[in-house]
């Protein structure tokens, strides 16, 4: 086994989630080699706690989507939702061997099985302790532009990192975002206005997901106003998007454009009222991940970073009253060779061309980090 599983597992279950004698934890494997499993378990048993296992294989997930009915998902849900609830934590490892493989589910199936298992999530997101990461594939080294071993040791450098290390300079950061009212986003097609106004914020610096490095809130939900435009690409329900531009109005998305698919993007859009207001505003600042690949748990933590969600909020978290069936995830970089941009709390530069400029928050800028 390579010993950096052993170490990864460790640090999801001493770290992550800081899992207690006798705690219940299920560990939701998502085409992932048996070997990091087998690691997860060893190290939850050397806790004392009890381990519990789910396999999951994309290809089988979208053969029962092709054909997804409301009773199958309710009953599913009803099963899943149980277990969950026995659940003291959760630890999904989620492989891709083809981030497209669900690209020609017809939406309607997939708005059917999303809006049935919502209740799981809410469950698993507001009341177990859970970390979520990805698992490196071939496919992702591809996404990444890299080859596979390059990809493997930068998966375990920025994944075992230390953590800890973005504690003092992220409570610095909550403690702004949780006194601020205007926030003001620049940069190139991005011109955009909200509140953040008695909405908590949340510090994530890997006991959420993995890899992480984030802060987030949400807007008061029909405060946005303006436009803004993501240079990241992004992946959705298994399609591909570039150049997203959403234009706000009273906190609803009015106008939405892209190169792509422009009737999937107004599909996912419809699927219910939720879906075109913003459920999500985060700041990102992992100092490994520089460059986007199209996959979410990845690009929302790029340096120098911000993404802005349509749709569900973080019930019990950072809470603004949006529900939806869908919470996509999409990215601006503000790093000058992505055209620079600024963020503005209450008329303060906060943060320019992806650097942070408050003395508070130089802890948060990639010099101390990697330090």
């Amino acid at each position: 086994m390579d010993p950096r599983y052993a170490i990864l597992a460790d640090n999801l279950t001493g770290y992550s989630i800081s899992l207690k004698r006798g705690e219940k934890v299920l560990i939701d494997a998502f085409d992932v080699p048996d070997d990091i499993v087998v690691a997860l378990i060893r190290s939850v048993r050397k806790r004392k706690g009890i381990p519990f296992v789910k396999l999951n294989h994309s290809r089988i997930g979208r053969e029962l989507l092709m054909g997804a009915n409301e009773h199958q998902y309710a009953t599913l849900a009803k099963h899943e939702l149980s277990q969950m609830k026995d659940m003291d934590a959760y630890i999904a490892l989620r492989g891709s061997l083809n981030i497209f493989e669900t690209s020609d589910v017809p939406t309607k199936k997939m708005q059917v099985a999303m809006s049935q298992m919502r209740p799981v999530q809410n469950w698993r997101v507001g009341k177990t302790k859970w970390v979520v990461l990805r698992w490196p594939t071939p496919s992702m080294a591809q996404q990444s532009l890299s080859s596979t071993e390059k990809f493997e040791d930068f998966f375990f450098d920025v994944c075992c990192m230390d953590y800890a290390r973005m504690l003092p300079g992220q409570r610095a950061l909550k403690r702004l975002m949780d006194r601020t009212d205007k926030v003001e986003l620049k940069g190139p097609g991005t011109d955009l206005r909200f509140s953040i106004k008695g909405i908590e914020s949340v510090m994530c610096a890997g006991t959420y997901n993995i890899p992480d490095g984030e802060v987030f809130t949400a807007p008061v939900r029909k405060s946005v106003e303006g436009v803004v435009t993501y240079n990241a690409p992004t992946v959705y329900q298994g399609v591909s998007f570039d150049n997203v531009r959403f234009e706000f109005s009273e906190g609803r998305i009015v106008k939405a454009s892209c190169t792509g698919d422009q009737r999937k993007l107004k599909q996912i859009l419809d699927s219910d009222e939720g879906a075109r207001y913003i459920g999500e505003f985060a700041i990102g600042f992992n100092p490994h991940i520089k460059e986007p690949m199209r996959d979410i748990l990845f690009d929302e933590k790029i340096a120098g970073s911000f993404h802005f969600t349509p749709g569900q909020a973080y019930e019990g978290l950072a809470d603004n009253g949006n529900r939806s069936q869908i919470h996509w995830d999409i990215v601006n970089i503000q790093r000058p060779e992505y055209g620079g941009g600024e963020i503005w709390f209450d008329g303060k530069l906060i943060r320019k061309d992806g650097l942070f400029v408050p003395k508070s928050l130089h802890k948060l800028n990639p010099e101390y980090l990697l330090g």
